[in-house]
């Protein structure tokens, strides 16, 4: 079942992101279903679709498709305020590739210019691409939809210096942000390599930059609410 028909396993936050911005394109356009699709393998071969690949592109399409959510965003750049909203778009894409283990397929994903494609791994991860091989960036959809939710959240917080996208690092900040007492992980919007960290007054990003370049540098973005999140973080960046 579609996900804003019944958006169970979300939290109440992140159902009330797809309340307040989530729509569904009624005029899905005509695509061939996956079990039709012939793919290449690893060795270059032409091949029906792989049983794995139809059950996870067809799961994703029936729980995603047509989806269209907004996210609010705030940053700081230099000594500028930026808030945007961004349009993410779950419409799968036409690129299907053999990964060193599995198989991964192409969606739209963030509506904005960016170095990177959008891609679902067979085992359920969320990840990108620049060119390369499959970067991980979400263990999963719900925890992808979760992390937006936290970011909507915080949108009308105060930012501190960063950057706007997730392939631009800004590791700056890395030391003083563990050294923020008080902070909460977001269970539902964390995973391997995208962890939120949350309090009444300071809300911490950290994140595997999204590049093929190894190792990933970890990157944070950093937010504060009222004076004592602004008092505590000039603390921890004192202390650096």
């Amino acid at each position: 079942m579609h996900v804003l028909d019944d958006p169970v396993g979300l939290s109440e936050r992140a159902q009330d992101l797809l309340r307040r911005t989530g729509r569904r394109r009624a005029d899905a356009a005509f695509r061939v279903p996956t079990d039709f699709l012939w793919v290449f393998d690893e060795a270059g071969r032409s091949i029906p679709a792989p049983t794995e690949l139809v059950i996870r592109r067809e799961a994703f399409h029936a729980r995603y498709g047509g989806l269209r959510y907004r996210v609010r965003r705030a940053a700081l750049l230099g000594d500028q305020r930026h808030d945007v909203i961004r349009e993410w778009d779950f419409d799968l894409g036409d690129r299907i590739r053999a990964e060193r283990r599995g198989w991964s397929f192409s969606w739209i994903g963030e509506r904005v210019s960016a170095p990177v494609g959008f891609l679902v791994h067979t085992d359920g991860r969320v990840g990108v691409s620049d060119g390369g091989a499959f970067i991980e960036v979400a263990s999963s959809v719900v925890q992808l939809i979760e992390g937006h939710a936290v970011m909507d959240l915080v949108a009308s917080w105060d930012p501190w210096p960063g950057r706007l996208e997730a392939w631009v690092p800004n590791t700056a900040w890395t030391s003083a942000a563990d050294r923020i007492e008080g902070l909460v992980p977001v269970a539902e919007a964390s995973g391997r390599c995208d962890t939120w960290l949350l309090s009444d007054h300071v809300a911490v990003r950290s994140f595997h930059v999204w590049t093929s370049r190894r190792p990933r540098r970890r990157a944070v973005q950093i937010w504060s609410c009222g004076n004592e999140g602004r008092e505590q973080l000039e603390q921890a960046f004192r202390a650096v």
